[in-house]
């Protein structure tokens, strides 16, 4: 059985041995509710942590939850946490000392909270799923991320924070808001490792552009090449360097003495080798080239088939 296979077994397996623990956990905050102090935290809820929530990569620190849709997030968050009903939207911490690593579940706002164009005072603008029919692959977003000055540095995983991905607009609007996969933040995670394995040394992975809002990746900066149809607007896309020594740009990966497409080809190269040994986080690979107004970048997404463009 392929490594794929078998986390995906251990994800039903899980889902199965939390359906009963659930329910005991929502009895026990429902009758101890006044003088709970906390989230329960067990050995068995610590393994469930490590072995199953962190991703391929074993780095993700946190995971999205939409609390309306069974998913194996959304029982382990349910058995910590208790009662679903009490759920609203946010980041909710498991602060523990038997904790190696912090771990976070960020619940999410329903995509119907938003209201026309916008999210409170954020302008997001309109998926082409709330006017027209499209494919499954183009749905609209389960839901978002709330994101404010003060959680906006959360770590989601060992490399990259909630900031990392916003939309480059509206600056002094907060909250803003942010669509996100966890999936895109974990084939990042294991791109950097395999670089790693790779001779090629990652302190920084800098996301040049992560999530778009509608309405940026349409108007916003310059649009020049964006599809209108981007994965940047669905949570599973990045464009991705890396910036080992601050500078704003791509380092020169491949040791030619010069920075140029063929550093940003080492990451679509990791990329492709990523989905090889994971093929359910495959997805877009892209190289582009330097211009006024940015150096190469290497682009990565998650959109379940592979697709490869501007490696020659």
């Amino acid at each position: 059985m392929s490594r794929s296979r078998r986390r995906t077994a251990l994800y039903a397996a899980l889902a199965l041995s939390l359906s009963s623990a659930v329910g005991a956990t929502r009895n026990r905050a429902a009758s101890h509710r006044a003088s709970a102090t906390g989230p329960i935290i067990t050995k068995e809820t610590v393994r469930l942590l490590d072995d199953s929530l962190r991703g391929y990569s074993g780095k993700l620190l946190a995971r999205f939850v939409d609390t309306r849709r069974p998913s194996v997030a959304a029982t382990a968050f349910f058995h910590i946490f208790g009662n679903p009903s009490d759920a609203r939207p946010g980041i909710y911490r498991v602060d523990d000392s038997t904790l190696a690593r912090p771990f976070s579940f960020i619940a999410l706002f329903p995509f119907a909270s938003k209201r026309g164009a916008t999210l409170g005072g954020y302008n997001i603008g309109y998926w082409p799923g709330e006017s027209r029919s499209v494919s499954a692959a183009y749905a609209n977003p389960v839901g978002f991320v709330e994101v404010t000055k003060d959680n906006a540095d959360t770590r989601i995983s060992e490399h990259f924070r909630l900031r990392d991905f916003l939309t480059h607009d509206q600056a002094n609007v907060w909250p803003k808001y942010l669509v996100l996969r966890d999936q895109l933040v974990d084939k990042l995670e294991l791109i950097i490792a395999d670089l790693q394995a790779h001779g090629h040394p990652v302190d920084h992975m800098s996301v040049m552009s992560g999530f778009r809002t509608p309405q940026y990746n349409a108007h916003g900066g310059n649009t020049a090449g964006r599809a209108s149809l981007s994965r940047h607007m669905y949570g599973d896309a990045s464009d991705v360097y890396v910036d080992n020594d601050g500078n704003g740009a791509m380092d020169d990966l491949n040791g030619d003495g010069r920075v140029d497409f063929r550093d940003a080809r080492v990451i679509a190269d990791a990329s492709t080798r990523v989905e090889r040994v994971h093929p359910d986080l495959i997805g877009g690979g892209g190289v582009y080239k330097e211009t006024g107004d940015h150096g190469p970048f290497a682009h990565i997404d998650v959109r379940g088939n592979a697709a490869r463009w501007g490696l020659q």
